[in-house]
């Protein structure tokens, strides 16, 4: 395993992310073929710093900002959708860190560029035991799984066989645990239409013993700053379709600077309607993209400053986020009317670009819940989703 030898500052990770983008660019038929980033490409991620976005400075790391890790992101997803999607899930392992004991958080001082993968959600059962739980469950969208140093997985908490009350009163104590990815069995489960480089596979265990302080509940993070809020991981993950977009964009302008209309010899330069597909979509993603970092710098100096969440504020950030993933898929399949036929064979990335924007696009995150819970929290009424808090995988 490559790691990162030294501290990098923010600037530094997103010059790496940059350069790294047209090497990955060149891969993609390979990661969606094996179905999974190959073992060079995972150590070429892992020394841009990626991974240690998260890290406090207090441990050395980082520290940086949510428009900082989400432009990072950005980056190496316009190289590859996959790439991004595994950089976006794999940082959070300090993250979660932060939520277990402190012993944990400082035995991966010295590999910082640790990855993590795993399903939040509660699809397991944790029968409370001396020292720990015993755990049993099957979980799926374990994205990064096939390069994953840590491995987690959402549980419902049960002692003497019946559900845990929440410590803080809820109905439920939900609690992440964390493990080795050889702890668990990996079940070759995806093949999709698209994002088929992420290797999200299924994954499940029988009767696991995790003693207590390899698992963590939100909420529960030590320290104050904007990386401890519950929902700090959830912020960058707009940096995926953002990326493809401009990917898809920067193509088709390519195309149109040597291409010419079949009928009537235009030059695309100078077709009318290929000036005006072009300029839209690159209206459309401004504005997405700006309210994307808008929203994130909001969130940022409200928890930095102390203040407590604005309703408001929450509601700019999810729809922001869902927006984008609409809009970059907008653009992907506006982009691939334009060209054409040529877009429809697998030897155009524009196919690929489309399939893995749509595959996203049907993720939780980018869903009509969250707009209806969005809408339901401004009219103060009940939200059918847990809002603002959703998941990755």
């Amino acid at each position: 395993m490559t790691t990162t030898a030294g501290p990098l500052d923010s600037a530094e990770i997103l010059a790496r992310a940059q350069a790294l983008a047209p090497e990955l660019r060149t891969r993609s038929e390979e990661i969606e073929r094996e179905r999974r980033l190959p073992a060079d490409v995972v150590d070429k991620l892992r020394g841009t710093g990626v991974f240690r976005m998260a890290m406090p400075r207090s441990l050395g790391g980082p520290e940086m900002t949510f428009s900082e890790q989400t432009r990072v992101i950005e980056a190496l997803s316009t190289g590859d959708a996959a790439v991004g999607w595994c950089g976006m899930i794999g940082m959070d392992t300090w993250a979660y860190a932060r939520c277990m004991p402190e012993s944990v958080e400082r035995s991966i001082i010295d590999t910082p560029d640790l990855i993590t993968a795993g399903m939040i959600f509660p699809s397991g059962k944790a029968e409370r035991v001396p020292g720990g739980y015993r755990v049993s469950g099957r979980w799926s969208f374990g994205s990064g799984i096939t390069h994953c140093d840590w491995l987690i997985g959402g549980v419902l908490v049960h002692q003497d066989g019946a559900p845990e009350a929440d410590p803080d009163g809820g109905a439920v104590h939900w609690r992440i645990i964390m493990g080795r990815p050889e702890q668990f069995e990996i079940l070759d489960t995806w093949y999709t239409t698209g994002l088929a480089g992420s290797g999200s596979r299924d994954y499940q265990v029988t009767d696991l013993f995790v003693p207590e302080e390899h698992t963590f509940r939100f909420g529960e993070s030590r320290g104050q700053g904007p990386l401890t809020a519950r929902d700090a991981f959830l912020h960058n993950v707009a940096g995926v379709p953002l990326g493809v977009a401009r990917a898809v964009l920067d193509h088709v302008r390519e195309l149109a600077s040597h291409k010419v209309e079949r009928v009537t010899g235009v030059p695309w330069s100078d077709s009318y309607r290929v000036q005006l597909g072009i300029a839209q979509a690159e209206m459309d993603l401004s504005v997405a993209r700006d309210a994307v970092y808008a929203s994130l710098d909001r969130q940022w100096d409200r928890v930095a400053e102390g203040r407590a969440a604005a309703e408001d504020e929450q509601v700019s950030a999810a729809v922001s986020r869902v927006n984008a993933f609409r809009t970059a898929r907008s653009i992907a399949i506006r982009m691939s009317d334009l060209v054409g036929t040529a877009s429809i064979y697998r030897t155009s990335p524009l196919d690929r670009w489309t399939r893995d924007l749509h595959t996203m696009c049907q993720h939780i995150l980018a869903q009509d819940q969250v707009l209806q819970s969005a809408g339901a929290l401004l009219l103060g009424s009940t939200p059918l989703a847990p809002f603002p808090i959703g998941v990755k995988g």
